[in-house]
C-alpha cells in the first residue's frame, strides 16, 4: 500500500512539471501494482490470530464433528456404565456444562477468523481492483496507438494510391504523346 501512495504521490507531483501522458504510462507501466495477500495477511499476524485460524479451521471439519461425538459417547457410556460412583450421572449436568463453555469459547475464536478472512478478501478485491485499473489504462493507450498507427497507415496508403494514379495518368499521357508524333 505504501508503494502505491509513493507511486500516486511521484505521478502527482510530476504532472505538475508537465509531464507527457507517455511519460505517466510509461512510469505507471514500469512499476509493480500488484501485491500478493497471502503473503501479506501472514506478515502481520499475531499468535492469537494464527491459533484462531487453526481453531476455526478445525472446528470446521469432519474430523473435530467426529472427536467431539466420540467423547460425548465415550462421556455417557463411561458414567452409565459406573452408575452410582459416575462422576456426571445422567441427565450429564457437567456435560452440558463442559459443552456451554465450548461453544462460549469457539464462536468467538470462529469469529475472529471470519473477520481476518474477510479482511483478506477486501484486499484481494482492492488489489484485483489496482490490477485492472492500471491495466485498463495501459489498454487504452495501446487502443489509442494502434488506431494513430491505422490512421497513418491509411494516409500513407492514400498517398501511395494517390501518387501511383499521377504516375499512370503521366505514363498514358506520354505514351499518348508518343504515339501522337509518331503517326503525325
Amino acid at each position: 500500500m505504501n508503494n502505491n501512495k509513493e507511486l500516486i504521490s511521484e505521478i502527482i507531483k510530476d504532472i505538475k512539471h508537465d509531464m507527457s501522458d507517455e511519460e505517466i504510462l510509461a512510469l505507471l507501466a514500469g512499476s509493480k501494482i500488484s501485491v500478493d495477500p497471502a503473503k501479506e495477511a501472514k506478515k502481520g499476524t499475531s499468535f492469537g490470530q494464527r491459533a484462531a485460524d487453526a481453531i476455526a479451521k478445525f472446528a470446521g471439519s469432519w474430523a473435530f464433528i467426529g472427536a467431539f461425538v466420540g467423547v460425548l459417547l465415550c462421556w455417557m457410556i463411561l458414567n452409565i456404565l459406573l452408575a452410582a460412583k459416575a462422576f456426571d450421572p445422567y441427565p450429564f449436568i457437567l456435560l452440558n456444562l463442559v459443552l456451554s463453555c465450548v461453544a462460549a469459547i469457539q464462536a468467538p475464536l470462529i469469529m475472529m477468523s471470519q473477520n481476518r478472512q474477510e479482511e483478506k478478501d477486501r484486499r484481494r478485491a482492492e488489489n484485483d481492483y489496482k490490477v485492472n485499473l492500471k491495466t485498463e489504462i495501459l489498454i487504452e493507450d495501446l487502443y489509442k496507438k494502434v488506431n494513430r498507427i491505422l490512421s497513418h497507415q491509411e494516409s500513407v496508403l492514400r498517398q501511395a494510391e494517390g501518387k501511383d494514379k499521377a504516375a499512370g495518368k503521366a505514363e498514358t499521357g506520354a505514351s499518348a504523346q508518343g504515339k501522337g508524333k509518331g503517326t503525325q
